[in-house]
């Protein structure tokens, strides 16, 4: 290939399509984290969310507004730099073999679609402070009881073994937030008089992005790191509906979403999917809430 500005830019296009074929590629699976992140477009370096202490509802209006921002707590979240970059060397174009690298770049773009799932499950394994200064799973959240007076509230059910999560993902706020300041790019550089080609004889090609995901309302996720089991999911399952905000007010959680680690599967397939339980009688936990396979939590 003659190493004209138009085979070059034709050569960007090239890959750059490699690389969004590679970013669809996944379908939905591309988007699982979508399922239990609120996603918030970010406008700076850090955002700051006022989380409320309980999700709001609506009240009955005697006297004066009831202002809920005054109850907030507030979390900051600052945005984080990621890449992805590859050398085309200068004597692959020249001999025509450049087309041996779009493979690469359609698993760029496989990796750049996949990476907010990897964040979002980092948050979880992490177990980051949140918004009322306690870990996002912990047994000792605060929380004022319907006489006023603090008491801890557990979304941590203990255990052991690969952790599995029960969530309420049909709020508009969900237990993890990922933010994105600058989606995923791919670029080039493929000006021969550019100092890093001169000294590299290698044209650049590479993704880069800033985002972040960090903790989102405890109150909607609960944590388990015992064996998946009926009975298990049944307390699991019972602790995350029976959560109440501040003063004793129900927050009416459903329990959406069951998700497991690859290592699960099996065991969470039988409770939450066969009809009938292992002595024969009807299994009362069939389908009684989604179950998600995410191959990015840790499983043994």
């Amino acid at each position: 290939m003659n190493l004209t500005s138009a085979n070059l830019q034709a050569l960007f296009k090239a890959y750059n399509t490699n690389f969004q074929q590679g970013f669809s590629s996944l379908g939905e699976q591309g988007a699982l984290y979508e399922q239990f992140c609120t996603i918030v477009p970010s406008t700076t370096a850090v955002e700051v969310y006022p989380f409320l202490k309980s999700l709001p509802r609506m009240r009955e209006w005697l006297g004066d507004r009831v202002i809920h921002s005054l109850e907030g707590g507030e979390f900051s979240l600052k945005n984080r730099k990621f890449e992805l970059t590859e050398g085309v060397p200068r004597d692959n174009i020249d001999d025509d073999t450049y087309g041996l690298w779009s493979p690469v770049f359609q698993e760029f773009g496989r990796s750049s679609r996949e990476h907010p799932n990897e964040l979002a499950v980092e948050v979880l394994e992490a177990n980051p402070e949140c918004y009322d200064g306690q870990p996002l799973f912990d047994t000792d959240h605060p929380v004022l009881d319907a006489k006023g007076e603090e008491v801890s509230v557990s979304n941590d059910m203990g255990g052991s073994g690969d952790a599995w999560y029960v969530m309420d993902t049909t709020r508009v706020i969900k237990p993890v937030v990922f933010q994105r300041r600058r989606d995923y790019n791919f670029r080039a550089i493929t000006d021969l008089n550019d100092t890093q080609v001169f000294m590299t004889d290698k044209f650049l090609f590479g993704v880069d992005a800033r985002v972040n995901a960090g903790a989102g309302l405890w109150q909607l996720a609960v944590r388990s790191r015992q064996p998946f089991t009926a009975e298990n999911y049944k307390i699991a399952r019972q602790a995350l509906q029976k959560m109440k905000g501040d003063y004793g007010r129900p927050l009416a959680l459903r329990h959406s979403q069951t998700m497991v680690p690859t290592s699960m599967e099996g065991a969470a397939r039988k409770v939450l999917q066969n009809t009938l339980a292992e002595g024969g009688e009807t299994n009362e936990w069939a389908n009684t809430s989604t179950l998600v396979l995410n191959p990015w939590l840790a499983s043994a």
